[in-house]
């Protein structure tokens, strides 16, 4: 299975940007995973909230196929401890499916076209982050979540 985040827009903070990289390199000796930008909008002062969120809708739907598996990372989602979050992956390794491709939004958040296709929605946290931070978050909780699988002893340091 290959999993995959896409996320809305560039990170500017280089420091942010490394710390995310090491991650996204670690995860790569527990599973086939792939980390995709997906550019701002251009023109998007133009734009009114939910005329960017259609425009990157469409931009994130062009990248997911019928048999995808999709998870918005939304305030919204449900909750996880780290044990259960690696626990939800381990029950998705063994379906068996394809991909699963989770998303970073814009900063106004998911089109309805999006949730509609979505399958599931994943919160990190009842706070607001920024969508720079949520890439880091994100993928240092889903190397957890292989090392808790591998009962590696990374997740009690």
């Amino acid at each position: 299975m290959t999993i995959k985040l896409l996320a809305v827009g560039k990170t500017d903070d280089p420091k942010l940007k490394e710390l995310t990289n090491q991650y996204v390199k670690r995860l790569k000796h527990y599973c086939k995973f792939e980390f995709e930008v997906i550019p701002d909008i251009k023109k998007s002062k133009n734009l009114d909230e939910n005329q960017q969120k259609i425009k990157e809708g469409e931009l994130i739907l062009k990248k997911i196929t019928p048999a995808d598996i999709l998870v918005l990372l939304d305030e919204n989602g449900k909750n996880f401890s780290s044990e259960g979050f690696s626990k939800w992956i381990q029950k998705k390794l063994n379906t068996g499916m394809k991909q699963l491709i989770f998303v970073i939004g814009g900063p106004y958040g998911f089109s309805e076209e999006v949730y509609e296709r979505a399958n599931q929605k994943i919160a990190l946290s009842q706070m607001t982050f920024s969508h720079q931070m949520v890439r880091l978050f994100f993928t240092e909780q889903l190397y957890r979540a292989f090392t808790i699988l591998k009962n590696e002893p990374y997740h009690h340091r």
